[in-house]
């Protein structure tokens, strides 16, 4: 099963009671936040669940080649990654079951 945006809306408007536009806008501003952060090359922690970052890579002198439509492209030699961490504590309840 996916647990799209709006079964997340849902599913957190009947635990709170709160209007499914009221939890939208903290979603849609939460998300919003979380983006800023990464963008900026920051972190996102959130205790007992996941770790959320980007990491720059140097990819070095030698990147490679891109070949696109029969023409030889240079790569960019720093790229962006974003990694994610689970906690120790998803992870033992994911042992779990």
């Amino acid at each position: 099963m996916t647990l799209t945006k709006n079964k997340i809306i849902r599913a957190i408007g009947r635990r709170t009671r709160l209007k499914n536009r009221e939890v939208q806008a903290m979603l849609e501003a939460l998300i919003e936040v979380w983006t800023e952060e990464l963008v900026k090359g920051g972190r996102i922690e959130l205790e007992n669940f996941f770790v959320l970052k980007t990491e720059r890579i140097d990819r070095g002198e030698n990147a490679g080649v891109l070949l696109v439509s029969s023409s030889a492209l240079k790569p960019p030699r720093f790229i962006w990654r974003v990694t994610l961490h689970t906690s120790k504590h998803l992870k033992l309840l994911l042992k779990k079951k």
